[in-house]
């Protein structure tokens, strides 16, 4: 059973960045594809990027590409999202998923979920 705890979610302003952390226990985050989702009220969950086991080739959402970066630390068994040049409507609260395989764009492949973290962005 992996276990995901966010963090790094807080208010900023128009321009400004965050580094969300999603640490892991229970499992090896290598060998999982770790993917951050978000989501706003009354809407479905979207994906916003993702790093895939092994060598680590990452994807990312149009709307965050050039903005955003995931990474992992393996030693720390922790994921990072960070995200940079921050718009209002990244507004959302962020999850971090584990899938043991399939696609990473797909929310049903992602079978572990943390709880969320809110990031808030004014303008």
């Amino acid at each position: 059973q992996v276990q995901l705890v966010e963090s790094g979610g807080g208010l900023v302003q128009a321009g400004g960045f965050l580094r969300l952390s999603c640490a892991a226990s229970g499992g090896t985050i290598s060998t999982y594809n770790m993917g951050w989702f978000r989501q706003v009220p009354w809407q479905e969950r979207e994906f916003v990027a993702a790093i895939a086991w092994g060598r680590g080739s990452t994807y990312y959402a149009d709307s965050v590409k050039g903005r955003f970066t995931i990474s992992r630390d393996n030693a720390k068994n922790t994921v990072y999202l960070q995200m940079n040049s921050l718009k209002p409507e990244d507004t959302a609260v962020y999850s971090c998923g584990a899938a043991n395989r399939g696609s990473v764009y797909v929310l049903s492949a992602y079978r572990y979920w943390g709880q969320g973290t809110q990031v808030t962005v004014s303008s």
